[in-house]
């Protein structure tokens, strides 16, 4: 065997799959689509980020009437955690649970939160995360405080914050995975959208550096992975990929895929062949299925007599709406504050003037609304002939109507007269997730809650794709601590003497 354990990307369920079988002292191979992100003039440009997409890939998926759009994933060493807002939220303990909702009732999970609360913990450790948890009453049970203290508020933020409590919500502060020294002395701006160059986030990249300094980890770059070959015996033998223009194989008895929800499941389903002819790891025929995009919008309140001079920004949250509507109706969602939004940044996502996209910004505060998105059979990934099809059917949009509304009302009578909003699109990725997910029946899940194939005894998937709901928080922590919960299950069944 050329290694003991194959992981195919190094975002976050990548590395930190890598985290938890480092100190297994087996040989652990990362492949990695992308190369390094380094230093360059454009990590802090608004204009090269937001206008010119400097750094997406030439790369077009098809809609669900066959038109192309640019799908703004990015492929480098850390996946899009290297973009990414740092935010670790643990997902609620409802949320583990079937949940009625506007549009329909989750299908629950496999596990509690009881069964995912010691690798939260450690997800939080490993990411070094700031945050106070005693302020959110949502927040889920816990064993202990998080690893560092919140990052502060800047302070029109903290006013911000005094406002929101002067309206009836409980504002409280985001769990981050920031180091906002390390990040400020490089460049004054929000973390936000922005790639991380300078190690002030922790993110796939910085844990799995974390992870080569306590085993023997291999990071191998610019390896576009085409397919899994699977032996007479049911196990995935080896995986197949590109590299400088060459054909490679590389064989072990573990393989990781960590690909991201769409990538993994077009992985998947382009390695079919005649003993698994509607592709590896679906005999259910639920990969690619289930696909979940939030709900989001972004909403700016403004005063146009007050500045918010703010430059993170992106330091508290409310969650009065999160388990109901606030008068015992369907839950609406999370509200979060997006990384300060500038002039540049506005006038390349909105086409506003300059002048006026200026104006506007240097008295917003900005909000993101974010609400679930069921899982639907119908929302899917399908490849022919290399080309990745992805078809969304947006579900549950009534209830984010809802909260983008509660919200604009709540920032009226918090003191800004002035509140708009507008909803992302599919070219926004806001937390693709469901393509390959969790269950304990093989005929209706792709996985079993390790994150192991029910097909394949040695495929474990630990990204995004795994989740069997979207809930209505930033997902990264919760990959994060599947994919601990899932090398620890490795460690004792696989390399156990």
């Amino acid at each position: 065997m050329d290694a003991d354990v194959v992981i195919i990307g190094s975002g976050i369920g990548g590395a930190s799959m890598a985290a938890a079988l480092a100190p297994s002292g087996k040989r652990i191979v990362v492949l990695e689509r992308g190369e390094r992100l380094r230093p360059c003039p454009q990590d802090r440009d608004a204009k090269a980020i937001f206008g010119q997409g400097y750094f997406r890939p030439d790369e077009t998926w098809l809609d669900g009437a066959g038109r192309a759009f640019s799908p703004g994933n990015y492929y480098n060493v850390g996946g899009n955690s290297k973009f990414y807002g740092a935010v670790m939220l643990r997902y609620r303990e409802s949320d583990f649970r079937p949940i009625v909702h506007m549009e329909g009732t989750t299908p629950g999970w496999p596990i509690s939160y009881a069964d995912l609360a010691k690798d939260y913990a450690a997800a939080e450790a490993l990411f070094d995360v700031r945050g106070a948890a005693d302020e959110d009453p949502t927040d889920p049970g816990r064993s202990g405080n998080l690893p560092y203290g919140a990052v502060p508020d800047e302070a029109d933020i903290a006013d911000l914050r005094r406002r929101l409590k002067g309206v009836g919500l409980k504002p409280a502060s985001l769990p981050l995975a920031v180091d906002i020294e390390t990040w400020l002395a490089n460049g004054q701006t929000t973390w936000d959208a922005y790639p991380n160059t300078c190690s002030g986030k922790q993110d796939g990249e910085t844990v799995l550096m974390k992870a080569s300094a306590k085993g023997r980890i291999a990071l191998w770059t610019g390896c576009d992975v085409q397919r899994l070959e699977i032996g007479t015996d049911g196990r995935v033998s080896a995986v197949h990929y590109r590299q400088e223009g060459r054909e490679k194989r590389i064989a072990a008895p573990v393989v990781v895929l960590a690909a991201g929800a769409v990538r993994s499941a077009a992985l998947l389903l382009s390695s079919a062949n005649c003993n698994c002819p509607t592709g590896v790891a679906n005999r259910s025929d639920q990969v690619g299925r289930n696909f979940m995009n939030h709900n989001c919008s972004a909403v700016l309140a403004l005063h146009p007599l007050r500045r918010n001079r703010s430059i993170y920004q992106k330091t508290l949250m409310v969650n009065d709406y999160y388990h109901d509507d606030g008068e015992g109706g369907a839950p609406l969602g999370n509200v979060q504050l997006l990384g300060k939004i500038t002039g540049p940044i506005l006038s390349a996502t909105s086409g506003l003037p300059s002048v006026l996209a200026n104006w506007i910004a240097a008295r917003s505060f900005d909000f993101y609304a974010m609400s679930e998105d069921l899982p639907r059979s119908d929302s899917r990934v399908t490849v022919k002939n290399g080309q990745i099809s992805l078809v969304w059917q947006r579900s549950n949009w009534a209830a984010h109507e809802a909260l983008v509304k509660r919200l604009k009302v709540k920032l009226r009578q918090a003191g800004f007269p002035v509140v708009l909003s507008r909803a992302f699109d599919r070219s926004t990725p806001s937390h693709q997730c469901g393509t390959a997910r969790m269950g304990s029946d093989p005929k209706q899940s792709v996985v079993d809650s390790f994150g192991r194939s029910h097909d394949h005894p040695n495929l474990f998937i630990t990204d995004a794709s795994i989740l069997p709901t979207s809930a209505a928080v930033n997902p990264a922590l919760t990959i994060a601590a599947l994919a601990l919960r899932a090398g620890r299950h490795i460690a004792e069944t696989e390399f156990a003497a």
